[in-house]
């Protein structure tokens, strides 16, 4: 299968703040998650993605076009869904989508009988003539969408697609994503927070730390027990505990008060953890295993790439 993006030893800098470190990365035709702490510079890779930055090092083709070349011709193939806000004060829903489709180099015609088409498609069709002003944080989420989608791109990159939406919104938004992602001709990166919602739409993801490409791969294979999810609760003094576990190789996860998930090797038993307890004098009164989340394959991951 033909990959849509590959990056060699990019870098990016913001003055003497390095952003992006020497990040190679190859991705195949599909859905993938983005993901990563406040600072990985997920967001500094989708501004690289659309061309907005030029690597400061290293090179790259997306869809076969040249990061540092033919950035407009890049973008015509892309649609981007960011974060912030993007409206423009005054105009309505169907104008400002239209508006958005010729920049994208469609003719004005085609531009909006497309617009028309793609907020119906978001569930806004019936509110499509009134001002984008007026419209509410799901409804401005709705609107962002469509305007990723006006100029059928061939790649879809979601920042933080449901933030600011209630339960019911962000559902029907994931429908959504999951519609689009049926589409053979559409390819999606989605960055979020949420895990949830990068585990109900996606099957592979991208964990980014510090700059670095820290795991990319299925969810699937994340989640297998190279390491087994214990839940305990604790009775006693719990620092000589911790550290005994810390040289274990055990990671450590506070849940609520006195109750802890413990993240376990696959080759260290179970009976370490009493063990441990009974050399440290402190007592066990709950102990559970329990289902691996992608969170905690997520924090797992962190960890060992920050060298824990």
């Amino acid at each position: 299968m033909k990959e849509i993006i590959q990056l060699e030893n990019i870098s990016f800098s913001y003055g003497r703040v390095q952003a992006i470190r020497d990040l190679s990365l190859n991705l195949p035709a599909g859905i993938f998650g983005l993901l990563g702490p406040n600072g990985a510079g997920k967001t500094t890779l989708l501004k690289l993605l659309l061309g907005f930055l030029v690597p400061t090092a290293g090179k790259g083709e997306i869809m076969g076009f040249a990061l540092s070349k033919k950035r407009k011709s890049l973008r015509r193939g892309i649609g981007y869904m960011p974060e912030s806000e993007c409206s423009i004060p005054g105009m309505d829903a169907v104008s400002l989508t239209a508006y958005l489709g010729e920049l994208s180099g469609m003719p004005r015609q085609e531009a909006m009988k497309r617009a028309h088409d793609v907020l119906y498609y978001v569930g806004l069709d019936e509110s499509r003539y009134r001002l984008v002003d007026t419209y509410s944080t799901g409804m401005k989420q709705r609107l962002k969408l469509a305007q990723a989608l006006v100029h059928d791109p061939k790649l879809l990159l979601l920042d933080e697609p449901t933030s600011g939406m209630d339960p019911a919104g962000r559902k029907e938004m994931l429908e959504l994503i999951q519609d689009i992602a049926k589409k053979e001709s559409m390819n999606i990166i989605i960055s979020s927070h949420l895990l949830p919602d990068i585990e109900s739409t996606c099957r592979q993801v991208v964990i980014m730390n510090k700059g670095r490409i820290a795991a990319e791969e299925s969810i699937a294979d994340l989640k297998k027990d190279n390491f087994r999810l214990f839940e305990i609760k604790l009775v006693g003094e719990q620092a000589p505990f911790f550290k005994r576990l810390q040289a274990l190789r055990c990671q450590v996860q506070e849940n609520e008060k006195s109750m802890f998930k413990i993240l376990l090797p696959a080759e260290i038993l179970p009976t370490a953890l009493f063990d441990a307890a009974y050399e440290t004098g402190v007592q066990i009164r709950h102990f559970r295993q329990s289902k691996t989340t992608l969170e905690d394959a997520f924090m797992n991951v962190i960890r060992e790439s920050d060298g824990y």
